[in-house]
């Protein structure tokens, strides 16, 4: 099985490269999405939608046992139902913190995707409203703290500027 990451900042364009890598497949095995924005357990959640990406769903994959992950509820602010994944097709992970050290070595292309700040905010905040605006500068510190622990631009093996 063929895994994609795809990371890079909130606003930077990582939903809308993965639905054209989607888009634009050949061959029958469309690739299955995991939007880690269905992952993160609330807004605090970015290194535990992270690390459950590698435990749950990319390293059980490479292991042969059963890949997965649990959807996070936003609106009853609790998990939610588990979701299986096809072993056998290929599979496309997209949001802050997909690409990590630990899950980088389990991926067969791990993209980074940037835009300047201000156009990020921009589009994020235009995407999200003011639900996401409120909690900006929470969302901002950890994957700050994400990426000064993990140098995720530099785990990539594409960097794709927007």
């Amino acid at each position: 099985m063929v895994v994609i990451l795809i990371d890079g900042p909130s606003g930077s364009g990582k939903t809308d490269l993965a639905a054209t890598i989607v888009r634009r497949w050949s061959g029958p095995d469309v690739p299955q999405v995991v939007h880690l924005d269905d992952v993160y357990p609330g807004w605090g959640g970015l290194r535990a939608a992270s690390e459950h990406v590698v435990t749950e769903l990319l390293r059980p994959l490479r292991d042969g046992g059963v890949p997965r992950w649990q959807r996070w509820d936003w609106d009853r602010d609790e998990f939610a139902e588990w979701h299986s994944v096809d072993p056998s097709r290929p599979l496309l992970v997209e949001g802050c913190g997909a690409l990590s050290r630990a899950s980088a070595p389990l991926s067969d292309l791990a993209i980074w995707v940037e835009t300047d700040d201000v156009e990020r905010r921009r589009r994020a905040i235009a995407r999200d409203g003011e639900a996401y605006e409120r909690h900006w500068d929470e969302w901002e510190g950890q994957w700050s703290a994400f990426v000064a622990a993990e140098d995720p631009r530099s785990l990539a093996t594409l960097v794709v500027p927007t």
